[in-house]
């Protein structure tokens, strides 16, 4: 879906405080905060008293708090937390505001689990700029880096908090850029995976058990894979840019159940699963248990930090986004398990983004019988927040407020015609003949910026109870006794667009982008019969990619500039609707030129596969079906990933249907020099060791117990490991001298005894001739550095010190040699005037005296 450009909207581009002047930003108290509309509707349309209503603006035009979350596993977030309660709060306590009063310290947000959501009144900028906050501002920055920590609005943590979701559910993001709330869910995905894997291993006499240190699970849920979570998390965005966002947020996590895409989430295909057994005929389609419909709105609810929203914001800004927002609600819904949950957010506090899209979107899908509000109070308690409005009205451009859409027809027909720009039907609150007039609107959340000092938000949890067809878009239409040339062009635009959606619901292609409509539902088993009869008679599956059912063509706007510089091979780009063939070895070329590289996976007897299980000696209860490369050879050359079971069977099975697939798996080998034949050459990649480490065999494995060794392996790269150096690393000194050259495993099992250095890993080392080295990138190495050394100074990195080292001896050298060589050539010139000449055997005349002005030096 495309995104508005107006400034103001979030999702769209950003808002930051004006700067007058560097360094420093422009005081939040600077800004005019006014904006005589938006006060006057908020306080028509907003049920609160008046000493309510002045604490609402109060807070509204103060400067947002600092917030943030910890991230990971909660036995490990619960670790980085304990350092920002004993390192770093009691020094922020230390420090003075410019009043003289202390800062306070970041204070857990009282309704978030296990408390590990903090929020702090110290701006941003302040944080950034101001010297005493410095140590606390390096951690923020190296645990957000490496994924520890989410800088999260705290309002915006609420929407995954009440979704409910279980390991082992399947789980879609639709507007998921930037992606905070996405690292929430995923989060969920894999809740207690680390300690199932554990247990399961255990069992089969693969791992000692351990003491203490696991995190309480069920071990009963999600036990498919012996512990590893098998459900799936798909995040998406309209935007090809703001999706390439989400997978740098997101691999952070590094999770082989995450699934990138970028489509318009009022358009978002059907996913192909592969075919049931019981039904050889059918195609199925996945389904979710859970939907986050997050979407993009006007955001007046983040007015404390997009204060240029003070000037910026109009009525219009809403009326705009409404139809967009149903359709996006109307379409998770239809793509919702029956029993399954959307929970509907935006960052809005106008009623026509929030209770008049819910009551739109359960008109659509048939009513209270097939969609539910759910009611939300117990959950959260510490969370203040206010009931939805079953009451509201709407504010139109000019700045005129409508009570009901009586009032809007009765103005047209007193006005020749004229209606008010945007204003619709779906946008008022329903009358009471209407089937969803009487809907517990009062079950949806509202969060004002006053009550916990936060932004802005609006909240709907949906249970999905049974199937239906959505109903076509209403579309408003002028009142019944008009006439003109304006009724004829609307019931031929609506005679047009219900023979599209019907074209549509057959798998063909369209002449308009039709909106979402009965004719698009999964579940509709008639428009999918025929669609498959008629593509087994017409087309064969190489000629035109698969029509997915309930799903409208996307039209291809030949006008469209391509975004970045094609390739020369790839000047003439390829339409979204193109069919790809299996053998084609170029990258898939989008019609906005974006490239996006094939997923291919290995089979189980691929050379490569048989050498890393070799060589680490993988354990058979690993599965090796589910390695993938990036590449349309779909042979390994730099990197080798690995992926869920499921995340397997839809990447396969949609291959070539359009689907706009961006990111999937975890890179778990890496191409890497090796030093002799015998040696693999694809090491272990860091994101991938969790998820490996406990299946490889203990000839590549080395352990390591002691604080002091460990720090020395992360602050020097490359120690050399020749003679008796080995005698330095302590512990793992003889162990590491004796295993074979190649990556290795260093699993890291502190006794407990230091708080600090008391977290259980598995990092890859890679041994060569001379020399041992913690194969982590660099943030990953400075962050533990930090966290569990506090230590801050620079890696030490021999090699480069060497080479540095000997490129500076040379180039002395040459510096010599070429002054030497000056000289030389001076001197040659002076004996050749004296010399002989060598041809003629004769002397030269004797050279005349010139005068100095002509002698060049």
């Amino acid at each position: 879906m495309a995104r508005s450009k107006r400034k103001g909207f979030r999702k769209g581009g950003g808002n930051r405080a004006p700067r007058d002047g560097p360094p420093q930003y422009r005081s939040f108290s600077e800004i005019i905060k006014e904006n005589q509309n938006l006060e006057k509707f908020y306080n028509s349309v907003l049920p609160l008293d008046d000493d309510e209503r002045t604490e609402f603006w109060d807070a509204l035009k103060r400067e947002l708090p600092n917030s943030f979350r910890f991230c990971g596993s909660k036995g490990h977030a619960l670790a980085v937390k304990r350092l920002l309660e004993t390192r770093y709060a009691p020094n922020i306590v230390t420090i003075e505001r410019h009043d003289g009063e202390p800062v306070e310290a970041p204070q857990p947000v009282p309704w978030y689990p296990d408390q590990l959501a903090y929020s702090m009144n110290t701006p941003k900028h302040v944080i950034r700029k101001f010297p005493p906050f410095a140590a606390f501002q390096k951690f923020l920055v190296s645990e957000t880096s490496v994924g520890n920590i989410s800088r999260q609005e705290v309002v915006s943590m609420i929407p995954p908090l009440l979704m409910d979701v279980e390991p082992g559910m399947t789980v879609l993001d639709l507007c998921a850029a930037p992606g905070s709330k996405a690292a929430q869910l995923l989060e969920m995905v894999h809740r207690g995976e680390e300690t199932r894997i554990r247990k399961f291993m255990q069992s089969f006499g693969e791992t000692k058990p351990q003491d203490g240190g696991d995190e309480e699970v069920d071990l009963s849920v999600d036990t498919g894979d012996d512990g590893r979570a098998t459900g799936l998390l798909v995040a998406n965005d309209a935007d090809y840019k703001r999706s390439h966002m989400l997978v740098h947020q997101l691999k952070r996590l590094s999770s082989p159940n995450l699934l990138v895409t970028n489509h318009d989430a009022t358009l978002y295909p059907a996913i192909k699963l592969p075919q049931n057994p019981d039904q050889p005929n059918r195609g199925q389609y996945l389904r979710f248990d859970r939907i986050l419909a997050d979407v993009p709105c006007s955001g007046d609810g983040t007015l404390r930090k997009n204060i240029n929203l003070w000037k910026d914001w109009q009525p219009g800004n809403a009326l705009g986004l409404h139809a967009t927002q149903v359709r996006i609600l109307v379409r998770a819904l239809q793509m919702l398990k029956v029993g399954g949950r959307v929970v509907y957010s935006t960052c809005s506090m106008n009623p026509v983004e929030n209770e008049a899209v819910v009551v739109s979107a359960i008109e659509r899908c048939g009513g209270p019988d097939k969609i539910e509000i759910i009611d939300c109070k117990d959950r959260l308690p510490l969370l203040k927040r206010k009931p939805g409005m079953h009451q509201w009205q709407i504010m139109d451009k000019s700045g005129r407020v409508w009570n009901n859409w009586e009032e809007v027809q009765q103005y047209f027909l007193t006005t020749e015609g004229h209606t008010p720009g945007k204003l619709s039907e779906t946008m008022f609150p329903r009358p009471d003949t209407s089937d969803c007039s009487s809907l517990p609107l009062d079950r949806c959340m509202r969060v004002y910026a006053h009550q916990q000092d936060t932004g802005g938000f609006f909240i709907t949890v949906l249970e999905k109870k049974n199937d239906f067809k959505a109903k076509p878009e209403s579309r408003s239409r002028p009142p019944a006794n008009t006439t003109g040339p304006k009724d004829t062009e609307t019931a031929e635009l609506e005679v047009k667009m219900d023979i599209e959606e019907e074209k549509a619901a057959l798998g063909e292609p369209t002449d308009v982008l039709p909106t979402v409509g009965a004719k698009r539902s999964l579940d509709d088993q008639e428009a999918e019969t025929k669609r498959d009869t008629k593509k087994q008679k017409t087309e064969s599956p190489r000629d035109t990619p698969e029509a997915q059912p309930g799903v409208f063509a996307e039209t291809v706007n030949e006008t469209e500039k391509v975004t970045e510089e094609p390739k020369a091979e790839e000047t003439q780009p390829v339409a979204e609707s193109t069919p790809k063939n299996n053998s084609q070895s170029d990258r898939k070329v989008k019609s906005d030129g974006n490239h996006e590289e094939p997923f291919k996976y290995l089979p189980l007897e691929h050379p490569v596969i048989e050498n890393i299980k070799k060589f680490y000696k993988i354990s058979d209860r690993f599965p090796s079906d589910r390695y993938m490369v990036r590449n349309a050879t779909g042979e390994p050359a730099k990197a080798i990933y690995y992926t869920s079971a499921l995340l397997r069977d839809i990447l396969v099975e949609n291959e070539g249907r359009g689907v706009k697939f961006v990111h999937g798996g975890v890179k778990m080998f890496m191409k890497q020099d090796a030093p002799s034949a015998e040696v693999c050459r694809w090491r272990i990649q860091s994101e991938g060791m969790p998820i490996i480490a406990g299946y490889v065999g203990p000839e590549r494995v080395i352990r390591l117990t002691q604080k002091e060794t460990f720090h020395k392996l992360l602050k020097e790269m490359f120690p050399k490991f020749i003679d008796e150096d080995w005698r330095k690393l302590n512990e793992i000194g003889e162990r590491a001298k004796d295993i074979g050259m190649g990556c290795c495993l260093l699993v890291i099992e502190p006794d407990g005894s230091d708080p600090d250095f008391a977290e259980r890993m598995v990092l890859p080392l890679w041994k060569s001739f001379h020399s041992l080295n913690l194969m982590l990138p660099k943030e990953d190495r400075s962050a533990m550095l930090l966290r569990v050394f506090n230590d801050t100074s620079p890696v030490i990195n021999q090699t480069l010190k060497e080479t540095a080292k000997k490129a500076a001896e040379a180039a002395a050298e040459a510096e010599a040699e070429a002054e030497t060589e000056a000289k030389d050539e001076v001197l040659e010139d002076a004996a050749a005037i004296e010399e002989p000449d060598a041809e003629n055997g004769t002397a030269e005349k004797p050279i005349e005296v010139m005068d100095t002005d002509d002698v060049e030096e």
